[in-house]
């Protein structure tokens, strides 16, 4: 197809804005850029979308979340509210996991995938638990995920918290599912990480077991330090910070992400980025769950590719964006800092460079040959809009009602507001008569 008259950014380095251009995708790529529009013997040969001066830019990345926390949403928690992370934990996700079955997982992905595509999020790296429902989860995600055509990652949450035939378990669906990837039984846009809860779950067996079942090339999936707990752990199971105690059973490597990374100290920076592997920011659920901020500007000037996720919040990565410009400031009480370049380092190009590292697929990017992952967004600016501003505009201009198209891999997902690849009321009602059930079996663990 062409998708012609739009003003296209690249979010590329260095950034360009393309006033009045066209682009041209074959197959599942972008095969020409034109800086203004195609020949008419080249139109009359393919499906023409007229943007009609909309933005033309890639669709977003989404580093870290999980799919199956979609039915936490409105949920009374029983009791006493949690008054830290650990409690949060225990009450809220340690017993929502369990209350998972098949069906429920699969429709959680479904209702999360019709968020993101709604919200131009077109590329997702979930991170999965449902300990009574452990072998096949990961099939019941990716079959979500041919069905939405949403390019996305996953895994299972290997943890000790439920037992050692629990964990087992988990160990051999990551394996199961990095076999299938590799015979080919998914496409490219569906890709695997070894998950990992955090450290604090997490026995030296186990992590001895993960290491020896993780092929060559693949990476973990792990919180890390999002409360003080977890560190206060690993210093008590061994004398080391939790990065130094990963570091030993082999956990990181170039393709491993380190989520959240709030408490970490400046040595476990360094071993981060002596590692070179990658760590990933959700500043709502940072603010959510009251555990802090991390250092992402330090981690950022050390060369530590610091990425945006959402740890499960709306698959809306510009509330994310904004949530990280406001949030740092108030933080330190101080506006200078975390400026938008910085967000938009972590989430068009680190973020990139993630994906392209995980799949090999060349996203977030509007240049020929990248995968055409695209988003059409109806913004019009009442002051100058540059290169040099642009990621301004995104924090306090940029809304959700504007994104009006979602492409993936050059397939139409949501046209004109209208979604094509899945049936949204059916479902949400689907998942709606789901939820009663899922939260009887909460609310009967306490």
């Amino acid at each position: 197809m062409i998708i012609k008259n739009a003003k296209i950014i690249t979010c590329s380095m260095p950034d360009e804005i393309i006033e009045n251009g066209s682009i041209y995708i074959k197959g599942d790529r972008i095969e020409k850029i034109c800086k203004d529009t195609f020949p008419n013997e080249i139109l009359d040969k393919e499906e023409v979308i007229d943007a009609h001066g909309q933005l033309l830019m890639p669709g977003a990345i989404c580093a870290h979340t999980h799919f199956y926390g979609a039915y936490s949403r409105g949920m009374g928690i029983p009791g006493e509210p949690a008054a830290d992370f650990p409690e949060i934990l225990e009450k809220l996700w340690w017993r929502l996991d369990k209350a998972l079955d098949h069906e429920a997982v699969y429709t959680s992905a479904l209702v999360c995938m019709l968020d993101a595509i709604k919200h131009g999020t077109t590329t997702l790296i979930d991170h999965h638990a449902s300990p009574n429902a452990i072998e096949g989860s990961l099939d019941d995600i990716a079959q979500a995920a041919l069905e939405s055509g949403l390019r996305i990652s996953t895994c299972y949450e290997v943890s000790d918290r439920d037992g050692k035939e629990k964990a087992l378990a988990g160990i051999h669906e990551n394996a199961r599912f990095i076999k299938k990837y590799q015979a080919g039984d998914y496409p490219e846009r569906i890709f695997p990480t070894f998950g990992l809860h955090a450290s604090l779950t997490l026995d030296d067996d186990t992590l001895e077991a993960c290491a020896a079942a993780i092929p060559e090339g693949f990476g973990f999936h792990i919180h890390v330090a999002e409360h003080q707990v977890d560190e206060f752990d690993s210093l008590a199971r061994c004398g080391k910070r939790v990065i130094e105690r990963l570091d030993d059973f082999g956990i990181l490597n170039p393709a491993s992400i380190i989520v959240h990374a709030v408490h970490i100290d400046a040595k476990e920076m360094m071993l981060i980025k002596e590692k070179e592997a990658w760590v990933s920011h959700q500043p709502r659920s940072n603010m959510n769950n009251a555990v802090g901020l991390p250092q992402v500007e330090s981690m950022l000037h050390l060369g530590i590719p610091v990425c945006l996720g959402n740890d499960g919040f709306s698959n809306s990565m510009w509330d994310e964006w904004k949530a990280a410009y406001l949030a740092h400031k108030l933080w330190h009480k101080d506006p200078r800092r975390m400026g938008a370049d910085k967000i938009a380092e972590m989430a068009w190009y680190n973020n990139a460079a993630l994906v392209k590292k995980l799949s090999g697929s060349q996203v977030g990017t509007i240049q020929e040959g990248a995968k055409a992952d695209v988003m059409l967004v109806d913004y019009q600016p009442f002051t100058p809009f540059q290169a040099g501003n642009l990621p301004w505009h995104v924090v306090f201009g940029f809304q959700n009602s504007m994104i009006t198209t979602t492409i993936v891999d050059g397939k139409i997902l949501m046209k004109d507001r209208k979604i094509l690849t899945l049936d949204e009321e059916e479902i949400s009602h689907q998942a709606l008569q789901l939820a009663p059930r899922i939260w009887e079996r909460y609310n009967q663990q306490f």
